[in-house]
């Protein structure tokens, strides 16, 4: 029996799956906490990926891993491989200004042609512009650019500082993928390179950048005295952005929208052509297929449900409850439920408002229900910002915590016209990075069933994102 390992290095902590090659059957898993903040130490992440293989038993057994892990976040490199400077996080917002600059410069429809997104803080490039701007000194000395997946895999390889890895500090080692590659800003996906101009406008000149490689391709083979915890001869498969190797792990395909509700919301699909949105609303990023996963996100998801059952004195399986007492559209309640801004619509300062109260609407049944349907109506918003662009939905696949709550499957149903279906929570990020390491063993990609949840009847009701629709752009800015 082949045994395949993915690693999800997320912005909290670091996921192992190990999977049978040939059912996808659980075999075991581990996990390490990361730090927490906007502003990490990467040998944080590789000391957690050591845990957390520790934590699954080893990987003595298993013939090939890949690493997948948040997008975005910037690891600078000396010449000697040396991590120069903490790595900022997607979620470090310090180098928004950077991103109006390099809108300023290049202009808005200009960079989504050429990039396929516009930036915002979280983009790579955004906060290279932010470095050579604050920190000239550290910026002289930037060899090389990676992101957290790419320097991970490298490390896991045998590469790093001369005096903490048997193979030194090859930087031209350094490899990515498409789909992590499309979120910094500096590779296109139409053209399938870098865009050099771009990054030499944020750093100031152009360092080593990791190699693109294809899907299912491979990074290379472990050797000897990387770890305890890392034998040699292991596989390695270039790895993914999370976003990415979530739809790899569900097995999305044209057709499907994948809709996330976490801590922020994700609403992504995947294309047959690359995306260009001058508006920025839609990210045009590439997925770890050879296809595209043109994105959207919300700021606002799971914690619109903490907010309002920390109101109302209950937990979330209350909350649901009494939700579902309550009838479509709230009774004429309406939640706008910008909380902390919104980035869909792109809305920074706005802040939350409740519309429609009267004495016969303000109940605390429509109120709750209210809050899973202003969730709902903002990734909705999401949805029809990918239709614009041709996309196509069959089917939306409903996944992240807040998923496995009724009232979000039941409202789901009511408000989009697509058929809804909810997968078994799984480790879909870990998941798809252990199809991608079996691919690159196979050397063909690998199929594993899909287990679902729930399939819930089709409820369209249009009235409730009529309603959400009239309040939209409604808010308090002061």
């Amino acid at each position: 029996m082949a045994l395949v390992a993915g690693i999800d290095s997320s912005t909290q902590s670091c996921k192992v799956v190990v999977r049978d090659l040939a059912t996808g059957a659980i075999v075991r898993e581990g996990r390490a906490v990361h730090p927490g903040g906007s502003e990490i130490d990467p040998h944080a992440w590789w000391e957690a990926l050591l845990r957390a293989l520790d934590d699954a038993g080893g990987i003595d057994d298993v013939s090939a891993l890949s690493v997948a892990a948040q997008q975005h976040g910037m690891v600078v490199l000396d010449q000697k491989g040396n991590v120069i400077r903490k790595a900022l996080l997607w979620n470090d917002v310090r180098s928004a200004e950077a991103a109006e600059e390099l809108i300023d410069e290049f202009g808005r429809t200009t960079l989504a042609d050429r990039t396929g997104s516009v930036p915002v803080a979280s983009f790579t490039a955004t906060k290279l512009r932010w470095l050579r701007d604050h920190e000239p000194e550290n910026t002289q000395r930037v060899a090389a650019v990676a992101l957290p997946h790419d320097w991970l895999t490298w490390r896991v390889l045998g590469y790093g500082p001369k005096e903490d890895s048997p193979l030194g500090p090859d930087l031209a080692a350094l490899v990515t993928d498409r789909s992590d590659a499309s979120g910094t800003l500096c590779w296109s996906p139409k053209n399938d390179a870098y865009d050099k101009d771009i990054i030499r406008s944020a750093l100031g000149h152009v360092p080593t950048l990791p190699r693109v490689l294809g899907p299912g391709a491979r990074a290379g083979v472990t050797v000897s005295n990387v770890a305890p915890v890392i034998p040699e001869g292991i596989v390695v498969g270039a790895g993914a952005g999370d976003n990415a190797a979530a739809a790899l792990g569900l097995g999305a395909s044209r057709g499907d929208v994948v809709m996330s509700i976490g801590t922020s919301g994700t609403v992504f699909a995947v294309f047959n052509k690359p995306t260009a949105d001058a508006s920025g609303t839609v990210c045009g990023f590439a997925d770890a297929t050879g296809e595209y996963l043109p994105l959207v996100a919300t700021l606002n998801a799971a914690r619109i449900l903490d907010t309002i059952a920390d109101l109302l004195g209950v937990d979330h399986v209350e909350l649901g409850r009494l939700a579902q007492v309550a009838t479509p559209g709230s009774g004429g309640l309406v939640l706008q439920p910008y909380f902390e801004g919104e980035r869909t619509p792109n809305l920074p300062f706005a802040t939350a408002t409740l519309f429609g109260m009267s004495l016969a609407s303000t109940t605390r049944s429509n109120l709750a229900r209210a809050a899973f349907e202003g969730l709902l109506c903002g990734l909705a918003d999401g949805l029809d910002a990918l239709s614009a662009l041709g996309v196509e939905p069959q089917r939306i696949l409903l996944i992240g915590g807040a998923a496995s709550n009724a009232a979000v499957v039941q409202v789901a149903a009511q408000v989009f016209d697509v058929p809804i279906v909810v997968p078994e929570r799984d480790q879909y990020v870990a998941n798809g990075a252990a199809r991608q390491a079996g691919w690159a063993y196979m050397g063909r990609p690998v199929e594993w069933k899909l287990d679902i949840a729930d399939r819930p009847d089709r409820d369209f009701h249009p009235e409730i994102r009529r309603q959400y629709a009239l309040h939209r752009f409604e808010y308090d800015a002061t």
